[in-house]
């Protein structure tokens, strides 16, 4: 299995995930089981009223910042807060406030960088940074991380957010690159929680309904990816513990894609995405792995 087919699977796994999830999102694990037993099937609905096979903004952020990356041929901070601008002008289905308020920011002053807050926290730009790890796939480490600030801090200039998205990026990397699950957790899983207690996630209660704070997202990610042997049964653990489950569910489908590839992934999820976005986020993942860094 090539890097790029697995690039492709990491893409149609975060569309996965986000239309999994959004059907459950702000639900509880409790109200989940009552509506569903288990909720496994790709139906639309939930309080965006979505159609099935819809996506959030978790996709259509990532494909608006790896059309910038096309465009400018590297992570460009002007590019892309330019390119998050008209996504948010398009009238998106939902968009956090933490992006919003960033990128207000942006068209008022020009500037595409958010100023450092404890408060943003959230999780706006890991579940969005994929094409991040295409786009730098043969760079060094300190690069990637810098290009992960880069796009990150247009909405999101934040110690654990950063910590969490640039972890994200190079598990990503790792990944498409033939690393397993144990490298995973020992590389990059284990010392994101040496460096920041925060995310450790053994200690936490393994069944937890996750909010936006970035720490709670990886926890609820982390648990579902390494607890679990398959792309089915990591998604269908994580959007079922409810919360913000698009965004979980989104991110634990982009590295489950990538470590099992396009195999791994159910037909009956893929053929149920939107076509649109199905074909939207293969494209891209081909482009971006074309780069000269990619």
């Amino acid at each position: 299995m090539n890097a790029t087919s697995r690039a492709v699977a990491a893409y149609h796994g975060l569309a996965i995930g986000d239309a999994l999830g959004a059907t459950v999102e702000f639900m509880t694990p409790r109200e989940i089981a009552a509506q569903f037993r288990i909720h496994d099937q790709i139906i639309g609905g939930g309080w965006l009223n979505l159609k099935p096979g819809q996506v959030t903004d978790d996709t259509t952020m990532a494909l608006a910042l790896g059309d910038s990356i096309l465009a400018a041929g590297c992570v460009d901070a002007h590019a892309v807060a330019t390119a998050f601008d008209a996504w948010m002008r398009a009238k998106p289905v939902d968009i956090g406030s933490t992006v919003r308020r960033g990128l207000l920011a942006f068209r008022k002053t020009g500037d595409p960088r958010m100023p450092r807050s404890e408060h943003d926290a959230g999780n706006g730009a890991a579940m969005r940074v994929l094409p991040v790890a295409f786009a730098t796939l043969a760079l060094p480490e300190a690069d990637v991380r810098q290009a992960c600030r880069t796009q990150a801090h247009v909405t999101h200039n934040n110690a654990l957010s950063d910590a969490a998205t640039e972890t994200l990026a190079l598990m990503l990397r790792d990944a498409l690159l033939g690393a397993d699950k144990l490298d995973l957790l020992h590389g990059r899983a284990h010392p994101l929680a040496q460096q920041h207690p925060e995310f450790a996630f053994r200690a936490v209660r393994q069944r937890m309904n996750p909010s936006g704070y970035i720490v709670e997202t990886m926890q609820a990610v982390f648990q579902a990816l390494f607890d679990t042997d398959s792309f089915e049964a990591c998604l269908i653990d994580v959007v079922n513990r409810g919360g913000d489950a698009d965004t979980t569910g989104a991110i634990a489908g982009m590295l489950a894609g990538a470590l099992y590839g396009p195999a791994g992934i159910p037909r009956r999820w893929l053929l149920g995405l939107d076509a649109r976005i199905r074909h939207a986020c293969e494209a891209q993942a081909r482009a971006l792995m074309l780069l000269p860094s990619g």
